[in-house]
């Protein structure tokens, strides 16, 4: 059954998922691969800024362009469609434009997602 945030049937979280822990000190690096794109406040880059993410709309920032699948996915981020997406993002929003590939370690995720909820 499809979630309410309408990821794919066949996608599911990553082993393990977040356990949302405060990202641990030194760790916080893991984000060095977002900021290329991503600011950490509401500024947009080549991406949307990532403060106040978690409970944004997928493909929702006017001023950028998104692949018409990410407009179209509906996705609410959360920390459970965050770390399903960064494990696998064609596979979630497949044709999605972002020059990314997949954040494979389950720790990497899980620290991302913590410094992502602080970012208000």
């Amino acid at each position: 059954m499809q979630n309410s945030h309408r990821l794919p049937r066949d996608v599911h979280r990553p082993r393990g998922g977040p356990r949302l822990s405060r990202p641990c000190p030194g760790r916080l690096s893991v984000f060095k691969v977002c900021a290329a794109c991503h600011a950490k406040d509401h500024s947009n880059r080549a991406a949307p800024g990532l403060a106040d993410v978690i409970g944004r709309t997928a493909g929702n920032v006017s001023t950028l362009h998104f692949s018409l699948t990410m407009k179209q996915s509906k996705i609410v981020w959360d920390e459970e469609t965050i770390d399903i997406y960064i494990a696998e993002p064609q596979k979630v929003v497949p044709g999605n434009i972002m020059p990314y590939a997949v954040m494979t370690n389950d720790q990497d995720r899980e620290d991302l997602i913590a410094y992502l909820e602080i970012l208000k």
